[in-house]
């Protein structure tokens, strides 16, 4: 599960870490081909793209049937739009739903063996550690994160998203957001202090463990191979299905709505959200089989 939360916090903790990143120069530069699908009827096409949301430098994954969807839609949908030059309207939603003062202390959230670990983070965020205490857990976690990434040599820039979005804008054509950031965000708000606790733990792991867990994520991405993203997805929520409920089924179930409707519209229009969300039962891909349409694979 906390492998599963950190993917999940990924778009919009990545904000923290805006150029940040420091990357190591590589000669070497890897070819993704990532899933790709599309839903069409007579007048309508639907691309659906999984993405992971950070990337490291030198990873091509813009193929030439990436780019005919992009060509080819009038919009870009993404799960929520993190606005790099006001990275304070995300940090005050943050702070607005994420404080609650008279909190035990950070340090006493995790398990004694964790807590010197817990104390190096901090002191590596550069945050108050005054105002760690102040916040909710999963709002700590949150702000702990970005060490994570900075380790990894991920920048924001690099992200799939973020690639797609300079695209489309760059091409004049609109970009939507699935989630605000408010919602999102309220999704890990509304979470059980036990699930924020291993969030919070997981955002305070061993760098070798970080990498080892992301480069396998990594790797099934790039091949785009959804078996293996399903079953590390399945494998996460085994342990929480009231988790699996609320991260993943029903927002899964308003994303394939939202497809739906749009259907009802002519044009095409790319929808790219994590690769997690169309792998395995009760995806989005999974949910718009069962209600009848014709979900093609494109990549």
């Amino acid at each position: 599960m906390k492998k599963l939360l950190q993917r999940l916090l990924a778009p919009v903790a990545a904000l923290l870490t805006l150029g940040s990143g420091a990357s190591a120069a590589r000669a070497d530069t890897h070819v993704a081909r990532p899933a790709l699908w599309s839903v069409s009827d007579a007048d309508t096409t639907v691309y659906l793209f999984g993405t992971i949301h950070l990337l490291p430098d030198n990873y091509q994954w813009r193929t030439s049937k990436v780019e005919q969807a992009v060509v080819g839609s009038q919009q870009l949908m993404i799960e929520t739009i993190v606005d790099e030059k006001d990275p304070m309207k995300l940090f005050g939603i943050l702070m607005r739903i994420g404080m609650s003062p008279g909190l035990r202390p950070l340090v006493d959230r995790v398990p004694a063996a964790k807590r010197a670990a817990l104390l190096d983070a901090v002191k590596k965020s550069g945050f108050p550690p005054k105002t760690l205490d102040n916040m909710e857990t999963w709002a700590a976690a949150f702000i702990l994160l970005g060490n994570q990434f900075k380790d990894l040599g991920l920048k924001n820039d690099q992200g799939v998203e973020m690639t797609l979005r300079s695209a489309f804008a760059g091409q004049g054509k609109p970009i939507g957001e699935l989630e605000s950031n408010l919602e999102q965000l309220s999704f890990f708000d509304q979470l059980p202090e036990k699930a924020q606790r291993e969030l919070l733990e997981g955002a305070i792991e061993k760098a070798s463990t970080v990498r080892t867990d992301f480069n396998d994520m990594l790797t099934a991405w790039v091949r785009g191979d959804v078996k293996a993203i399903a079953r590390s997805f399945n494998r996460d929520l085994a342990a929480s299905p009231e988790l699996a409920q609320a991260l993943i089924k029903q927002r899964n179930a308003n994303w394939s709505k939202w497809i739906e409707q749009r259907m009802a519209q002519p044009g095409a229009v790319m929808v790219a959200v994590g690769a997690g969300h169309l792998a395995g039962r009760d995806s989005v891909v999974d949910l718009l089989k069962r209600d009848g349409y014709r979900v093609r694979r494109l990549q």
